[in-house]
């Protein structure tokens, strides 16, 4: 079984488990979002291909299609981070302000 640095919950909901990582959100042909330790945004850089060159710059794959996540791509997706904020990545609003906006300031 391999470790993951991040839980799924719910049918659209991901929490981010370890600091030291940075999560790549990947769904489908949307624009790809970055979870770490200090709050989320656009990824901008390459995404690794394989699990050993994500790991070596510190990084996780989350392909919310693939069926270990939630098995489909989502419009709506929900993310607990390490800032303790839990975020709401929409993504029939891309490119506007609510695109990635912050759903509850302290979650826990």
């Amino acid at each position: 079984m391999i470790d993951k640095n991040y839980i799924t919950s719910g049918r659209n909901t991901i929490i981010h488990k370890n600091k030291k990582i940075d999560l790549l959100i990947v769904n489908g042909i949307h624009p790809v979002v970055v979870v770490s330790n200090v709050g989320m945004g656009l990824y901008t850089g390459i995404i690794p291909k394989k699990r050993s060159e994500a790991k070596k710059a510190y990084q996780e794959v989350v392909d919310v299609s693939m069926a270990e996540v939630f098995g489909e791509e989502k419009t709506l997706i929900f993310v607990q981070a390490l800032d303790n904020k839990e975020y709401k990545i929409d993504y029939s609003k891309i490119g506007s302000a609510n695109f990635i906006k912050v759903h509850q300031e302290n979650y826990i």
